[in-house]
């Protein structure tokens, strides 16, 4: 799926996801599965505001950036 075809998903569709490991001063994000393995992610705080698409590729090699530790120095 290309990025401008991630963005034609209406947002209000979407089951979003909040992690079980969130405090509860509700400063997190929430993630969305999207069509052909994507993944919305939006502000928990500001749901109404815009959102981020990635597609899987994008989310795998994100992901896989984190365990790697590619953001520790960040």
């Amino acid at each position: 799926m290309q990025k401008p075809e991630l963005y034609a998903t209406d947002p209000s569709g979407l089951v979003w996801q909040k992690s079980s490991l969130t405090a509860n001063n509700g400063d997190c994000f929430e993630l969305a599965p999207l069509p052909d393995g994507g993944v919305a992610l939006r502000d928990s705080k500001n749901p109404d505001r815009p959102h981020l698409c990635f597609t899987a590729g994008e989310w795998a090699a994100f992901k896989g950036g984190i365990f790697k530790g590619d953001f520790d120095n960040l």
